[in-house]
């Protein structure tokens, strides 16, 4: 009892953590958007006001996964055994999807631009955006340790890492514009921004929809997953495996296991969850059977 006890107060203690990082950055965050969407309007800048909306758009993304780890706290119930874990995945995709209609709008803007140019104050915008480098550069750092095992911490430190790249490519705009007065590198660098953005959406986009078809997790090795449940000396066989996510950073698995000494169940389920807990699999349903014709030898494979 005392293991899970450790892991549940582990668990609690990375979500509590999670909770700051998030406000903070969603503090910080907003107020950066406000100074950028001003400016933006103010100089008439559309690199500064796509930057915005995108930042802006990032903001909603984290207060989501902020709301998604909230929910992950309360216990299952009658109707929902599992509590609200799943919402986690939801929020990821949600978040992608927002991200997909700020690249339209974006790109439509750029359109629009490109036949309606106007000038731009190219200082302006560099002194904006070189703000944007520090606070998204900032916000991506608090990230980076903690987005190795979690869908939507990985989205978080992906769009603020593209930000800070992004920032970056305005700054480089503004300085153009200033040196050259070529105000058709605004529209330009929006579109590079959709490009960054759309690219870094992608593998939130697959990783989301593959977790809500309750697909295999990206971090689990299926191959690694039948290696343990067949390794034991009494096991001869499995079937009925599946694996999947019941949050972003916890995954389930079920599975029957065919067994050569039905009188040594209690030790091999015990080897093999612990085994499984160390690839990534915290909760583990086995179902044991006696060999007798379904399979015979130690060749077998877990398939369905």
């Amino acid at each position: 009892m005392e293991p899970k006890h450790h892991h549940h107060h582990e668990h609690s203690h990375q979500i509590t953590s999670l909770d700051k990082v998030f406000i903070f950055g969603i503090i910080l965050n907003l107020l950066f958007v406000a100074v950028e969407a001003g400016v933006g309007f103010l100089y008439n800048s559309l690199g500064l006001l796509s930057d915005a909306g995108h930042n802006l758009s990032d903001v909603f993304s984290l207060l989501l996964a902020l709301l998604a780890f909230r929910l992950t706290k309360l216990h299952g119930n009658s109707r929902y055994t599992y509590g609200y874990k799943k919402s986690t995945v939801l929020v990821s995709l949600l978040n992608a999807i927002i991200l997909l209609v700020a690249v339209g709008a974006i790109i439509i803007e750029s359109i629009h631009k490109f036949q309606n140019p106007a000038p731009v104050n190219g200082a302006a915008i560099s002194w904006t955006a070189g703000i944007g480098i520090i606070i998204n550069g900032f916000t991506a750092w608090m990230l980076m340790k903690r987005q190795k095992n979690d869908l939507n911490v990985r989205g978080a430190y992906l769009h603020m890492a593209a930000d800070t790249l992004v920032s970056a490519g305005v700054v480089v705009s503004g300085i153009i514009i200033s040196i050259t007065g070529y105000s058709i590198i605004d529209p330009v660098i929006s579109l590079v921004i959709a490009v960054i953005i759309l690219l870094s959406t992608w593998n939130l986009l697959s990783g989301s929809i593959r977790l809500s078809l309750d697909g295999v997790p990206e971090n689990i090795n299926i191959d690694k997953v039948q290696q343990i449940l067949s390794e034991n000396c009494y096991v001869t066989g499995c079937h009925h495996l599946h694996v999947w996510a019941i949050s972003t950073t916890e995954n389930a698995l079920t599975a029957h296991i065919i067994l050569s000494d039905i009188l040594q169940m209690e030790a091999v389920k015990q080897q093999i969850k612990e085994h499984l807990k160390e690839v990534g699999i915290v909760h583990a349903t086995l179902e044991f059977e006696l060999a007798s014709g379904h399979c015979s030898d130690t060749s077998c494979n877990c398939h369905e």
